[in-house]
């Protein structure tokens, strides 16, 4: 049972999908408000206490990826799109407009749970995190105060560039992040959509932490979308 009780404002206009989404929230013990609106979600993103959004892109009077456009130029709130929408296109731009998240219909009732807490994890984590903190996903390790990397009790001698990328990922633990974000936290803005690159620094990193990189258990791939460090535990 969740104990914080969060505030979750539901943003889709099919009102049995709506009441399905609510009656699962509330079992939970999650606080459920509703929209069928864009106009409608930003009235209430305004002025009620919302600590995450799930979002359908289909809304009646304008598109979802508006509300996330506009919602990013004030907060950082965590977002889920929720869509029938299930091109790779859509996610990554939805993703790439700063969705934390893309959940497509249909789905479970244990899914979205899921992924509504690692939302809010990370979210409790940004806003608490040490300046040089530790970073754990089962045996995998990573000292950001030493720089270094661990499996088990065996130190994992890293590249420069691995390290970033593994850093960007355990910064992000649990949520996707796309090709085009991933190498513009890493190579920087100018340089262009190199995925190649990116895929062999994902592929000689794997091989150092994976016991079977072609069935990894850390660096998840997002087919057409990007990466995903597991949220594993010990």
């Amino acid at each position: 049972m969740n104990s914080l009780h969060e505030h979750i404002l539901v943003v889709e206009d099919d009102t049995q999908i709506r009441s399905f989404i609510c009656f699962t929230l509330e079992a939970e013990t999650y606080i459920c408000h509703t929209a069928a609106t864009a106009e409608e979600a930003m009235r209430l993103l305004a002025a009620e206490p919302i600590d995450l959004m799930l979002l359908d892109l289909g809304l009646p009077d304008l598109d979802g990826t508006e509300v996330i456009r506009r919602l990013r130029t004030w907060s950082e709130m965590p977002v889920i799109v929720v869509s029938a929408r299930d091109q790779d296109k859509e996610k990554v731009a939805v993703l790439d407009l700063g969705a934390d998240d893309y959940l497509t219909k249909p789905f479970s009732a244990s899914e979205l749970l899921a992924r509504i807490r690692v939302a809010l994890r990370h979210m409790y984590k940004q806003s608490g995190a040490k300046a040089n903190p530790v970073y754990q996903a089962g045996e995998l390790r990573l000292d950001a105060e030493k720089r270094k990397v661990y499996l088990g009790e065996s130190e994992i001698h890293v590249t420069p560039m691995e390290y970033a990328l593994l850093l960007l990922l355990f910064k992000n633990q649990g949520k996707v992040l796309t090709t085009s974000v991933i190498l513009r936290e890493i190579w920087g803005a100018g340089y262009g959509q190199d995925t190649q690159a990116l895929r062999t620094l994902t592929a000689g990193l794997r091989r150092k932490i994976e016991k079977n990189p072609a069935k990894p258990r850390y660096i998840l791939t997002e087919i057409g979308v990007g990466y995903r460090l597991a949220e594993e535990r010990e």
